[in-house]
Order: C-alpha cells, then structure tokens, then sequence
C-alpha cells in the first residue's frame, strides 16, 4: 500500500466486493454479492488484520479465493468510486462502534427494541427466546411484530393467530411477572399496507395490540414519487409507526422516493412515528433522511427487524444513526418507559377518535 494512501476501509471493500459481483459469473458473482453485505458486520477492520499478519476468512463470507482478493486491494489500496445509490449511505459495524463510541452515555437511555419477528411468521425463535435475549440486554421492553396476513411469503398470520399470539405473550408476561421481573412483552404487528396505505387486518384485532407497526411490501420499485403513499399511510389512524419507509435493501432495491420533508412533517403534525430498521442491509431510514426528520420535529421508532435473539445486537446500527443525524433522545420512542410509550400510543387512539 502507498505510504501517502490510508488503508482501504471495510465499507470501501464492500464496494469493491460488490463491482467485482457485478463482472464475475456464477457462483462466483454469489460469494462477491455475499461477502459484500457481510462486509457491513465485520467486526474489526480487514486493513488492521491484513497488518498484524491474520488470516482474512476470520471475517464472515471470506473463503481463501476472496481473501487472495481483498489482500491484493489491501496492499495495492485502489482509489474506490463512490457507490451507486443502490449501496449509497451504509454503515459498517466499525464506524457505527466508532460513533457510538465517541458518545458512550448516550446510548445509555434505551429502553427496548419495537421491531422484530418470532416463530410465529418467519423469525428463528420463540416469543421467550426473545424476551430472554432483550432483558438480557437490559431492555425494561420488546416488541413483537410478525408479519400480518397479508404478507404470506413471509408466514404472516392472521386475526385468530394473532389473538392465539396474544395468550402466548400474556403467559411470557406473567411468568416474568412471577419471578420478579419489570420487563414485559408488548403485543405488536408489521402490518402489511397496500399502496393507498390501507391495512390488511381487522381492526378491531389491531385496536387490542399495544403499538401498531406499518410497511410497504409491495410496489417498491416504482420511480414516480409516492408521497401520496407515505401521507395516507401516515393518515391511516390505526398506524402508529411507519416501518422501513423508503424500503431500500443493501445491492437490491434503490426503495422509494417522496417529498421526505413533507412527509416528516406530516407525521410530526399527526405525531407519528417513522422507523429506523437497524437491520445491516435495511438502515431505513438512511442519515440524510433522518436528519429532515429531525428538522420536521417527527417521533422516530428504532428496531433492529431481528429475526432471531442473536440478531438483537442490530440496534446499534439504528443509534448510532441517531446520534450521528443528532435526533433529540426525547423524540426517541425507544427512550421512554413502558408506562411513557404506551400513555403516548392511548393518547394516539384518543385524537382518533376524536
């Protein structure tokens, strides 16, 4: 490597890895693709390994053929181009620890995670599992919101099992309960919106949930603006968060576009929330857009989308989002209590009904 070049970083060998996907054949062009979005979770970066004389295939998704490659631009250190949108505004694990770590306090006021998914629709473990892992982590709450009925790819249930969930978290809850612990359990949904913002469950069934989070499944690759979408999502009074917004996924989907700044605004003005799904290959909302959101005054949600317990450790990429995009730890779902986040969601209910 030049004396006068820094070393390469893990987020521009992402780049690197994910071009060389786009020249190489299969299967070849699938492990590029795959070491690519691993990439993003490396824990230490693969300049640092490359100097003390490790083994790259420590860094998941590198064989011995990708660790051959990623030497050679280690050594070489090529000039790497900024990446297309479709792979624009990620952050890797390395540089969210260096954010989160410049602020160590702050993170300090979180209190759960409101975005991940059980055996009950396409997540890993079980309801418990999961409470096990967020008061593990020091959480006082989860949320637990598998995919409704409408989203079958994706095992979404529907309004019986839905309330047959409800029995489930109530004996998580009370078994909690019992052994002398605050934490709790609340009952929650991804529900599925179609693109004119209409929900696909009952509501009724929704009105017993505890918080209610909405997403775009469909239609995501449209290039008009859908500003329109986001506003009668937002509109749709048995929504009170807005999950993943744009809907970009990491080297597959560039997500949608809107008058963001419209609506943030609106959100604020009807006091709803919009997510940031901490998941490595979502980070919706990307810093850019929080920072509107921010400047409208909207509340804004963190989950980590997981989709097992291990994946609870995703929250760190939606913190340290926030804090970089500076968004006031009181506009911050996560940072109420329970008893705070709820009296906010009745009092959501209340001006519905109003």
């Amino acid at each position: 490597m030049p004396a006068s070049q820094d070393p390469l970083t893990n987020s521009q060998i992402a780049e690197l890895l994910a071009m060389a996907g786009e020249d190489a054949k299969p299967p070849l062009n699938r492990a590029y693709r795959r070491a690519s979005r691993k990439a993003l979770l490396w824990e230490e970066e693969a300049s640092h390994l490359n100097q003390e004389g490790r083994s790259l295939t420590e860094l998941p998704g590198v064989g011995p053929y990708l660790e051959k490659i990623i030497r050679g631009w280690i050594e070489v250190s090529p000039i790497v181009a900024s990446p297309p949108s479709i792979r624009k505004k990620f952050f890797t694990l390395t540089q969210v620890r260096s954010i989160l770590g410049h602020r160590p306090l702050w993170s300090r006021g979180l209190k759960g995670d409101l975005q991940m998914h059980s055996v009950w629709s396409d997540g890993s473990s079980s309801i418990q599992e999961m409470a096990e892992a967020g008061r593990a982590r020091g959480y006082e709450y989860i949320a637990i919101t598998d995919h409704s009925k409408g989203l079958k790819i994706a095992g979404g249930i529907d309004e019986q099992q839905l309330a047959k969930q409800a029995d489930e978290i109530a004996m998580v809850n009370e078994s909690l309960r019992s052994a002398g612990h605050t934490f709790r359990v609340l009952r929650s949904i991804e529900v599925n919106l179609s693109p004119r913002g209409e929900v696909d469950m009952d509501l009724a069934s929704l009105a017993t949930l505890d918080i209610v989070l909405g997403c775009f499944h469909s239609a995501l690759r449209k290039k008009e603006d859908q500003t329109e979408r986001y506003a009668a999502a937002l509109q749709n009074p048995a929504i009170h968060i807005l999950g993943h917004p744009r809907g970009r996924i990491y080297n597959f989907r560039n997500g949608l576009s809107a008058d963001w700044a419209k609506v943030f605004g609106i959100a604020a003005e009807l006091d709803k929330a919009v997510e940031i799904d901490s998941y490595p290959d979502r980070q919706d909302l990307s810093l850019d857009l929080l920072r509107l959101a921010q400047k409208a005054g909207c509340r804004i949600s963190i989950g980590t989308d997981a989709h097992g317990a291990s994946q609870l450790r995703f929250i760190e990429f939606g913190l340290a989002a926030a804090l970089k995009a500076k968004i006031d730890p009181g506009r911050i779902l996560n940072f109420m209590g329970n008893n705070e986040l709820l009296h906010w969601v009745t009092q959501l209910k209340k001006s519905k009904r109003s």
